[in-house]
């Protein structure tokens, strides 16, 4: 599976569980009380501030995982 920014949160927990903390890692909670946050990568990176250079990264990094 190749993931992209407009992967849905949902989605890429499902395919890769282990992608939950790495971006926790990164300040991006993507699980709030064993739920998934709606929307996409992009979307949540966005929220947090991060660059869309930054949001490329972080999908090359997961990409590479």
């Amino acid at each position: 599976m190749k993931i992209t920014p407009e992967i849905s949160i949902e989605e890429l927990i499902e395919e890769m569980p282990e992608s939950v903390k790495f971006l926790r890692d990164k300040g991006i909670i993507c699980v709030i009380c064993g739920e998934p946050v709606w929307g996409t990568l992009y979307d949540l990176a966005s929220e947090k501030g991060f660059t869309d250079a930054e949001i490329d990264e972080i999908v090359n990094e997961l990409n590479s995982l």
